[in-house]
């Protein structure tokens, strides 16, 4: 998620916001796994407003700094448009650390057997969490946490295979 065209198109639906007022909003619809930290909204208001994306409405006093106002520019809602056009490139995993490891545990003699099903029993641990959570949850809730089931159902099936193929990978591995 771009944190950048995110801030932009909130600023877009409700008008002008303050930078915390901006960080509750990111929170409560993005956020729920991983809130901004104040100074990453600041840092990235600064930068949009550095790029003409953003510019300041208004400062009022506050008990700390000036307090800024800021608004989207016509620039702004181009870049959130441009960006909400812009088809997400899958990312197809290649590179899985999971991957390494389990090669790692082959080459090194250590049992990669076991390291599937640890990792098997914490993906079974997360989907549980994750569907008990969607049956609590608003829309959005159960849309997010359909999409994490879904690539957790996924790397299940490729814990799996890599299980019935761990004799060859380790005699490829060995070779």
């Amino acid at each position: 998620m771009t944190i950048g065209q995110t801030l932009l198109g909130l600023l877009e639906e409700a008008g002008p916001r303050h930078g915390y007022d901006l960080k509750r909003a990111f929170d409560e619809r993005f956020g729920h796994d991983r809130p901004l930290h104040y100074g990453q909204v600041y840092s990235t208001m600064s930068r949009l407003l550095k790029n003409g994306l953003v510019e300041v409405d208004g400062v009022e006093p506050g008990d700390g700094p000036e307090r800024k106002r800021y608004a989207i520019t016509e620039a702004g809602v181009t870049d959130v448009a441009s960006w909400l056009a812009q088809p997400e490139r899958p990312e197809p995993y290649l590179q899985s650390t999971l991957y390494t490891k389990i090669v790692l545990a082959l080459l090194t003699g250590r049992d990669a057997a076991g390291l599937l099903d640890v990792q098997r029993g914490e993906h079974l641990r997360l989907m549980r969490e994750l569907t008990r959570r969607k049956t609590e949850g608003d829309l959005a809730d159960q849309l997010i946490c359909d999409h994490a089931l879904f690539h957790l159902e996924a790397d299940l099936r490729w814990l799996e295979l890599t299980a019935a193929r761990l004799g060859r990978l380790a005699a490829e591995v060995g070779a």
